[in-house]
């Protein structure tokens, strides 16, 4: 009987040990994967991060480039008829955007559908305006109707996107 009470006594403390020694190794096992995946991010964010940074930088610029104001001042031509300048001005539009489209990448897609609104938005200003032509209007009567329709409006798509990418890269730091 005595050696059974002290086979049992044995077992449940070598058992009692390994349990602690599993816990032991578990949780330090835990520590030293929650590190890792620490490590790991960091390392990642240090390597996206010159990415991101330029992709919001192309991305403000994007959206400079083809607001009306600097647009109409890029490629102004007073050679041109209403017509055309309207094709070059929606052709600038979607050239520009479509150097843009890997930025998509390093920003949200909440912003990403900002920045193509806004796009979108630009081309309905200037096919809005090219509507209101004749045949014989000229790149300057087409430039004053989309001034006069921009003067219209609060804000601009274009503008309320930068503020916005202005905020989310805000918030990166």
């Amino acid at each position: 009987m005595s050696t059974l009470i002290f086979f049992l006594i044995t077992v449940v403390s070598c058992s009692s040990l390994v349990a602690l020694v599993y816990l032991f190794l578990k949780k330090q096992g835990d520590k030293d994967v929650i590190k890792l995946r620490t490590e790991l991010h960091k390392q990642r964010q240090e390597f996206f991060l010159p990415s991101r940074l330029d992709a919001y930088q192309r991305s403000v610029l994007l959206l400079e480039r083809i607001h009306p104001n600097s647009l109409i001042m890029r490629i102004h031509d007073p050679n041109m008829n209403a017509a055309m300048f309207q094709a070059e001005l929606v052709k600038s539009v979607r050239n520009e955007f479509e150097h843009n489209l890997a930025q998509q990448i390093f920003i949200s897609t909440a912003n990403w559908d900002i920045i193509r609104n806004s796009k979108d938005e630009v081309i309905k200003l200037i096919h809005m305006a090219g509507s209101q032509m004749n045949k014989k209007s000229t790149s300057k009567d087409l430039s004053e109707k989309i001034f006069e329709i921009l003067a219209q409006v609060d804000d601009f798509p274009t503008s309320i996107a930068v503020k916005i990418i202005k905020k989310e890269f805000q918030e990166l730091f």
